[in-house]
């Protein structure tokens, strides 16, 4: 029982230093950054403090929020479509070679065009909308999930689908029971580094297909004013979007993969010795 105890208790206090560094590691950026600006006497206009980044937050934060909402819903829309379809055609290429060879080459030549250059053309064919940014948020996330979930899909076993196979099993319990975890560690790898990949590509498409006012337009906006705390508070948003995203996404990862975070140990039962029956 002491065992058990001690290794309960190791797990609670690793538990709390998973979140207790990276608060402190935060905090010693921002401490940094402060340090940075007041010895070097960096003037307001080239680098702001963080307390003036923060003011600026507070001053502007009605119009701050309006367009948090707006880039967070291409953030979100465009992750979602570009995770979904991502893994979808990474299972139909991982079960069809004639397709897997037809379209990886054009997967990994479509990755060699800058997303930025195609915005122009996907302002021409949907217009000003979110239409164009969804589709440039959803690229960047869509070759990392096909990539990791297609390597994932190959490296499964190919005795244990033989087995399955010759057991009676169908395509899709096979699918959900031997090639379905196998996606798993690769997958949320890929979804935790798109995560703040589709911030960036947020960024991009509110810069040269947008019409409603993002944050990136915000951002835009004020550095052509020169107004560098305006633009340090967007940036502060953007990191704090990614961060919440890179946080949903290992929550759910812990989740789907308990056998990751806590071994599975099963429960010992308190031995008790038979009761002799007494005699009067």
């Amino acid at each position: 029982m002491s065992d058990i105890s001690q290794k309960d208790l190791d797990t609670s206090t690793s538990e709390k230093a998973r979140f207790v560094y990276p608060l402190v590691s935060i905090g010693a950026l921002f401490l940094l950054w402060w340090a940075i600006v007041e010895i070097f006497h960096i003037p307001a206009y080239v680098l702001p403090t963080p307390q003036a980044t923060f003011a600026s937050i507070i001053e502007d934060w009605p119009e701050l929020w309006s367009g948090f909402i707006v880039t967070g819903q291409v953030f979100l829309y465009g992750f979602v479509i570009g995770s979904v379809s991502g893994f979808v055609l990474a299972v139909l290429m991982a079960n069809s070679k004639l397709l897997n060879r037809l379209l990886y080459p054009i997967m990994i030549i479509s990755q060699a065009i800058p997303v930025i250059a195609i915005g122009a053309a996907l302002v021409i064919w949907l217009g000003f909308g979110i239409a164009p940014k969804l589709v440039i948020v959803a690229l960047v996330v869509f070759f990392p999930v096909l990539v990791n979930v297609l390597d994932g899909l190959n490296t499964v076993d190919k005795d244990m689908l033989d087995l399955t196979k010759s057991m009676g099993a169908n395509w899709f319990m096979t699918f959900r029971q031997v090639q379905l975890p196998a996606t798993y560690v690769p997958l949320f790898s890929a979804l935790k580094m798109s995560a703040t990949f589709s911030v960036t590509g947020a960024v991009l498409a509110e810069q040269t297909a947008s019409s409603q006012g993002g944050l990136g337009q915000y951002m835009m906006a004020q550095a052509s004013r020169l107004n560098t705390q305006g633009t340090f508070a967007a940036i502060i948003l953007f990191a704090a979007m990614g961060l919440a995203a890179f946080l949903v996404v290992s929550l759910w990862e812990k989740a789907a993969t308990p056998w990751r975070s806590k071994p599975v140990v099963p429960k010992r039962r308190r031995f008790t010795a038979p009761q002799t029956p007494s005699h009067q």
